[in-house]
């Protein structure tokens, strides 16, 4: 049964094109998207927020994928070009890069219903019986194939996939509310009082912003909203409200089916909330597996050396204590501890590292002190440099998070970089 099952799936899924929104700012994330787009942001040591959503359509057997771009979109664009250029296009298998190009208005894309509104000509080329819109900027393990028959087997025109969340991270996010069946009812986007789930009155029901539609349902849903002059053109806030009240909306609970508890997903779309997830990674058994060989998560990545680590004096000792350090990384007499190192790091003698993440090509000079903080990509820190230690001067200088995260780029240190972002 369970591979008749799989088959059926697999069916499914390669007749389904993936949409991914990735021209979004990300805007909480402050000056960490200043030059690149919040699905361009690096992630868990090699990778960036959108080889997750990527990894999970191929893991899921879907390998007809198109990026949608907008926001300054040059690493995210070279990123893929570079690291997902491996399927075969005589196969049909692809992932395409769509960047706004006012193929039908004469406005960059108004909201996420009219980014795939403007991209109409070109999805029906593919001719999908169904379609999977995805967000480009949230981490998580997913397999979209289970989401895709279930969407089939109730019949459903369109189906949400959805997770429970508290009531005050929920005014965040489209909540829902279902029928016994799992059919939606009612759904707000952003709501400041969400509404909670029945005999659980400090949870709600929240979009993943993860959807699957039949084409044809989908085609027709997005002229009737780009035809009205009211409508923001956005799935949360005008295509779901309205496509409830006539048609057949399903909701997909997204859980561990193993261990019968809420599944890893993480919206890093704050300082705070990046630091932790990365952070996250570090420990003996995080929720969110990146040695997973049956999920592995797919990127580009350079051909580095490997990590090293160098000397041992007493007072001069390179070492990294429970923490993750990337290839291309060097410690020369520096000590790292609970913190994440991406490539290309070089970490001088006497500096500490605590608590702290650091992006690629990073330079820390000797006698440096980090705590607390995220170092952006090509960061130079001069000898003797605090980071983390005393808050109140930090602002001056740097951004502090609500959670005293010290967030530290090139531009505040007053170092223009010219490499890609």
């Amino acid at each position: 049964m369970a591979q008749q099952t799989q088959r059926f799936v697999s069916r499914l899924t390669r007749e389904t094109l993936a949409l991914i929104l990735a021209g979004g700012r990300g805007s909480r994330l402050h000056d960490l998207t200043n030059w690149r787009a919040k699905p361009a942001v690096p992630f868990g040591g090699k990778f960036r927020i959108i080889d997750f959503p990527l990894s999970n359509c191929l893991n899921s057997g879907i390998r007809r994928m198109a990026v949608l771009t907008q926001y300054k979109a040059h690493s995210l664009i070279q990123h893929v070009q570079r690291g997902w250029g491996f399927l075969r296009g005589e196969f049909n298998e692809f992932v395409e890069l769509w960047p706004a190009q006012q193929r039908v208005n004469t406005s960059w894309y108004a909201g996420t219903a009219d980014a795939v509104y403007q991209n109409l000509d070109i999805i029906r080329q593919h001719d999908p019986e169904y379609i999977l819109i995805l967000a480009g900027d949230h981490i998580y393990k997913m397999d979209y194939g289970e989401m895709i028959a279930h969407h089939v087997e109730t019949n459903a025109d369109m189906t949400v996939a959805c997770l429970e969340v508290d009531l005050e991270s929920a005014k965040s996010f489209g909540v829902m509310s279902s029928d016994e069946n799992g059919r939606v009812l009612e759904f707000q986007e952003k709501p400041s009082a969400p509404k909670s789930i029945p005999n659980h009155p400090d949870r709600a029901l929240a979009s993943m912003g993860v959807y699957v539609f039949n084409a044809q349902f989908l085609y027709e849903q997005l002229i009737k909203d780009a035809d009205s002059p009211r409508s923001e053109h956005d799935f949360g806030k005008n295509i779901i409200p309205e496509v409830i009240k006539k048609y057949r909306v399903m909701s997909f609970p997204y859980r561990d089916t193993q261990k019968n508890t809420q599944a890893y997903w993480r919206d890093v779309g704050t300082i705070d909330s990046y630091w932790a997830a990365n952070l996250e990674l570090i420990g003996v058994t995080p929720e969110l597996n990146l040695y997973d060989e049956d999920w592995p998560i797919w990127t580009y990545q350079e051909q580095l050396p490997p990590a090293k680590f160098v000397f041992d004096d007493e007072d001069r000792r390179g070492m990294a204590v429970d923490s993750m350090v990337s290839g291309g990384c060097i410690i020369s007499g520096a000590v790292v501890r609970h913190s994440l190192l991406f490539s290309n790091v070089v970490a001088n003698a006497h500096s500490t590292v605590e608590d702290s993440v650091i992006l690629p090509n990073v330079h820390i000079g000797e006698n440096v002190r980090i705590k607390r903080a995220i170092i952006d990509l090509g960061c130079h820190l001069p000898d003797g440099m605090v980071v983390g230690e005393n808050l109140e001067e930090d602002s001056r200088k740097y951004r502090v998070s609500p959670q005293g995260i010290v967030l530290v780029t090139p531009e505040m240190l007053g170092q223009n970089i010219r490499f890609s972002r």
